[in-house]
């Protein structure tokens, strides 16, 4: 029975921030969205990154707000199929060209051993998706950490997702 608690003490962590995650002041969102333009070839005012913490990782979507956008859509899958095979391979340059390399939670997503990560790339009818999951609960709190700074950073064009409304 114990065990049963801390399981749901950790899995009611996971799933329910303690807080929502405040933007960074403008300066950061400007800086922000000018180097983005430098690493993602959609535009950033045309769609949504969506981030969705589970108990296992996390799921980062991005959605176009025109589903008929088909460019954008392109774009999207492009980028996402593109950064999920360099995520497998270890390589989270484009986050940190973006982000810095003081990121939270970046550290350690690039110090984990292969196969510590299972990183899945998906298309959606209006964008494109990429699980995360990991047996690993000090790499799903640096996922979790790393989503926190995106969502942080990108305030402007992001939005915190829900597990029951984004099924993966």
């Amino acid at each position: 029975m114990k065990q049963f608690f801390v399981f749901l003490s950790f899995a009611l962590f996971v799933i329910i921030p303690a807080h929502a995650v405040e933007p960074a002041d403008e300066k950061r969102l400007d800086e922000i969205a000018e180097r983005g333009t430098h690493v993602m070839p959609f535009d950033l005012e045309k769609t949504t990154h969506v981030f969705t913490k589970t108990t296992e990782g996390g799921v980062q979507q991005v959605i176009a707000k025109n589903p008929l956008d088909s460019e954008q859509i392109r774009l999207i899958r492009e980028h996402l199929s593109e950064i999920s095979t360099e995520f497998r391979q270890g390589n989270f340059s484009k986050p940190a060209q973006i982000h810095g390399n003081d990121m939270p939670g970046l550290a350690a997503l690039k110090s984990a051993q292969a196969g510590q990560i299972k990183i899945e790339y998906k298309e959606l009818p209006d964008g494109a998706q990429i699980n995360y999951s990991s047996e690993s609960l000090s790499l799903i709190k640096a996922i979790h950490q790393w989503f926190d700074a995106q969502l942080s950073d990108h305030a402007r064009h992001a939005a915190p997702g829900h597990p029951h409304q984004h099924p993966h």
